[in-house]
């Protein structure tokens, strides 16, 4: 058997056994890069090492971190107080600010589960109050997730631009980045539509929507940890259980009968404290940087973390634990497996057969189909960590435009991620309204995510790649 057809096995073996077993497909994937590049290859360790991503590394743990102490300090909660505050009584606006929130969040840095385990249980429990139907609001909080996720400085758009900056091909991180946010807004918006958006009254007034959001941030502690991670890397989802918990139990204390608690307690004090105005500059000074003067994001990311840290010591306590170890591991893993399948011939192998169809169009399209199809059991930072090194020879032909099938890709591999099969997906089902019966609840993710799985890629290729064929 050829080391190339061999190393496929492998790989798929890897994404079979992360998908079904608790098992981080980044561990899997070292001792696939070990045994692949040493017993096979004949690759010394150092040679296999040459491959890991340092560069992703230090990134991935320098936005996680800077993250999770603005989790401690309270400025995630200020930006959501802040948001809901603009709100007033507009209740049909609700979904546009999760939506919105939540895309600034994995823009800035957040692993998209993280975002989503902070927002949705603020966001269903709205929906609760409100009559707004919990799909719209539940997949509004996902899609928004997705749609910062491939800013420049956020961990897919780091991944994916870091692949090809390796590369010949054409980089355009904002044509990526503004893809992937256009389209999550338009699917978004029509969802906005379909499940009656339009139809959504008005509250009483700003006072006791603002109070609504306190409470749910109150009740929900559990799920704002950052450790939520990647479906098939490893980790299970307990903090959806806590979440789930927050949004299906009794009201707190003071607010039985609907009154204001806890939350106008939390309301009288709106004003943002030194540190948490330090930490917004800060999120600031890090888009500045590194987008306007192109320094590492990783090495601006981590300064502005230990900034923080000497600003507010207290804030930075429990935050090294809240970096995304498993993500860190999980693409670390991937990328040093991905350098050992070039050696081992498997890119050029799978390329060369791809090209060999014929048809640059529709091995766009089965590119961007088996992204989405497997993405939406396993992990979409993985599956782009493999297909789009695979698809780098097949695009360095010319026949195509490689930004567009890029995008579509990219696209395709993360939308699915509204799955009940994937982490966003079962934090949103896990934080379903107490009065929401759960198996229904279930089923209509199951079928708006069937809806996606089969329409998204095909939009997404028609949009962004053929007019670059044509």
């Amino acid at each position: 058997m050829s080391a190339p057809v061999l190393s496929i096995i492998i790989l798929a073996v890897m994404f079979l056994l992360a998908t079904v077993l608790p098992l981080n497909m980044g561990a899997l994937a070292f001792v696939g890069a070990f045994l692949l590049g040493s017993v096979v290859l004949g690759m010394s360790t150092n040679d296999i090492l040459a491959n890991f991503p340092g560069g992703l590394f230090l990134t991935i743990v320098g936005v996680t971190y800077l993250f999770a102490i603005a989790q401690n300090n309270g400025t995630i909660d200020l930006m959501v107080r802040g948001a809901v505050r603009l709100v007033g009584s507009k209740v049909a606006l609700i979904p546009w600010i999760m939506f919105a929130i939540t895309a600034v969040i994995t823009a800035v840095g957040a692993l998209s589960p993280a975002a989503v385990a902070i927002i949705a249980p603020i966001a269903l429990s709205f929906a609760a109050r409100h009559k707004i139907n919990p799909l719209m609001m539940g997949m509004m909080v996902i899609h928004g997730a997705q749609a910062g996720g491939f800013s420049p400085i956020a961990v897919y758009g780091v991944t994916v631009n870091g692949i090809i900056a390796k590369t010949e091909l054409e980089a355009s991180p904002m044509a990526i980045f503004l893809a992937s946010f256009v389209f999550n807004l338009a699917i978004a918006l029509v969802l906005f539509l379909v499940l009656g958006g339009n139809r959504i009254g008005s509250s009483a007034g700003s006072r006791f929507v603002e109070q609504a959001a306190e409470k749910r941030m109150a009740m929900s502690v559990g799920a704002r940890t950052a450790g939520v991670t990647l479906q098939g890397s490893g980790t299970d989802i307990s903090s959806a259980r806590v979440a789930s918990k927050g949004t299906s139990g009794s009201s707190p204390e003071g607010s039985k009968d609907g009154s204001p608690g806890a939350g106008a307690e939390l309301a009288g004090t709106p004003r943002a404290s030194v540190p948490q105005l330090v930490t917004i500059l800060g999120l600031i000074a890090l888009a500045v940087v590194s987008l306007g003067f192109k320094v590492d994001v990783g090495f601006v990311s981590i300064t502005i973390a230990m900034v923080l840290a000497l600003v507010s010591p207290a804030a930075q306590k429990g935050a090294v634990n809240k970096i995304s170890w498993s993500t860190v591991l999980l693409l670390c893993g991937m990328l040093t497996f991905v350098g050992v399948l070039e050696e081992a011939g498997t890119i050029k192998f799978v390329s060369d057969g791809v090209a060999q169809l014929g048809m640059p169009l529709l091995a766009a399209l089965l590119i961007c189909y088996i992204g989405a199809v497997v993405s939406a059991f396993a992990s979409s930072t993985a599956i782009l960590a493999a297909l789009i090194p695979l698809a780098v020879p097949f695009l360095a032909s010319g026949e195509i435009g490689a930004v567009g099938v890029i995008a579509a890709l990219a696209v395709a591999s993360t939308i699915v991620d509204v799955s009940p099969f994937s982490t966003n997906g079962a934090l949103v089902l896990a934080n379903a309204p107490e009065d929401v019966d759960k198996d229904k609840f279930y089923k209509q993710i199951l079928a708006y995510s069937g809806i996606v799985v089969v329409a998204g890629p095909a939009i997404a290729w028609l949009v962004m790649v053929v007019p670059g064929w044509l």
